[in-house]
C-alpha cells in the first residue's frame, strides 16, 4: 500500500505570533499619510514646542498693550467745550436736526422752526403748543394757520377772519381740541386789539402795547398777558418768551423749564449769564 499523505499541522496561535508581530513592525515603517513630502511624519515628542520663559512672555505682553494703547489713542475722539457745543447748537448745521422734515418741504413757508415769526405769530403759536397735543400736530397747525388761504399773522388779520375761517383752519389743520383752540385764537386777536395794542401797533403785530404797559419788565408783561389773555398759563408764557427773547431785550437772557432740562442732559450750564459768557 501507498503510503499515506501527511496532513500538514494547523498552525498554533505560537507560531503565528512571530509573523503579526513582523507584519505589525512593516506596518508601523510605511509612511504616514500626514508625512510631508519631505520625510515621514513627526511625531508628538518631535513636534512639541517649548513653552516661551517668563521674559518673552512679559515682552510681549508689554508689546501687546502698547500697540493696543497706541490704536485706542487714535481712534478716540476729542470731547468738545461747552464753548464749541453752543456754537454748534446755533449754527446752520444744526438747523436739520431741529427741523422737522415738513418744514423744510417748502422755503415759503412760515414755520416755527425755521422762520423769524414776529410777536404776534410767536404768542399764537405759543397758544397752540401750550394744548394737550402731539408736537408734530402742533407743528402742522402753526403752517396751517400762518400760511395761505388763512395766514393770520397779526392780530388784525385773525381778527377780520371771522369765527367760521379760524375754525376752518383748525379743521383743516386736522388736529386735536380744535373748536377751543379756534375760540382761543380769536379771544386773543380781540384782546391784543382791543385792550394791549399800541398806536404804533394798530395791526398787531409786535405787540409793542405790552412793553407800554409792562414797563419793559419781564415778569410785569407775563403777568399783564395771564390776567388779560383767557385760558393762557406758565405753559404758554413759558414758550412765547422763551421764544421773542431775540426780540424783546426785556426777556433777554431766558432759560425756562424746558429749555434748562435740554441744557442739562447736554452737559451744558442752566444759568442764563453763563450761556451768555459762552457765547462771547
Amino acid at each position: 500500500m501507498p503510503p499515506k499523505k501527511r496532513t500538514p499541522a494547523k498552525q498554533s496561535k505560537i507560531d503565528t505570533a512571530p509573523n503579526e508581530v513582523k507584519k505589525s513592525e512593516e506596518v508601523s515603517e510605511l509612511p504616514s499619510k500626514h508625512a510631508g513630502k519631505d520625510g515621514p511624519a513627526k511625531t508628538d515628542s518631535v513636534i512639541e514646542k517649548k513653552a516661551p520663559t517668563k521674559s518673552k512672555k512679559r515682552k510681549a505682553d508689554t508689546a501687546s498693550e502698547s500697540q493696543g494703547a497706541r490704536k485706542s489713542a487714535r481712534g478716540a475722539k476729542s470731547t468738545p467745550t461747552h464753548a464749541q457745543l453752543l456754537s454748534f447748537l446755533l449754527s446752520e448745521a444744526a438747523v436739520k436736526h431741529a427741523s422737522p422734515e415738513d418744514d423744510t418741504s417748502d422755503s415759503k413757508l412760515r414755520t416755527y422752526s425755521l422762520t423769524a415769526l414776529n410777536p404776534w405769530e410767536e404768542l399764537l403759536s405759543a397758544i397752540i403748543l401750550s394744548r394737550p397735543i402731539s408736537h408734530r400736530l402742533g407743528m402742522r397747525a402753526i403752517r396751517t394757520v400762518l400760511n395761505g388761504p388763512y395766514s393770520f399773522n397779526s392780530a388784525k388779520a385773525t381778527q377780520t377772519a371771522g369765527a367760521e375761517k379760524q375754525h376752518q383752519a383748525l379743521w383743516d389743520a386736522k388736529t386735536q381740541h380744535k373748536d377751543k383752540t379756534a375760540k382761543q385764537i380769536g379771544g386773543l386777536a380781540d384782546v391784543i386789539l382791543d385792550t394791549i395794542a399800541s398806536a404804533s401797533d394798530k395791526e398787531g403785530k409786535s405787540l409793542a402795547g405790552v412793553h407800554d404797559k409792562g414797563g419793559d419788565e419781564m415778569e410785569a408783561e407775563m403777568k399783564l398777558l395771564k390776567s388779560s389773555i383767557k385760558g393762557v398759563g406758565e405753559t404758554g408764557l413759558s414758550i412765547f418768551f422763551r421764544r421773542v427773547q431775540w426780540q424783546w431785550p426785556s426777556a433777554y437772557p431766558n432759560v425756562d423749564g424746558k429749555t434748562a432740562d435740554s441744557l442739562r442732559k447736554l452737559g451744558l450750564p442752566q444759568d442764563p449769564s453763563e450761556l451768555v459768557a459762552l457765547l462771547k
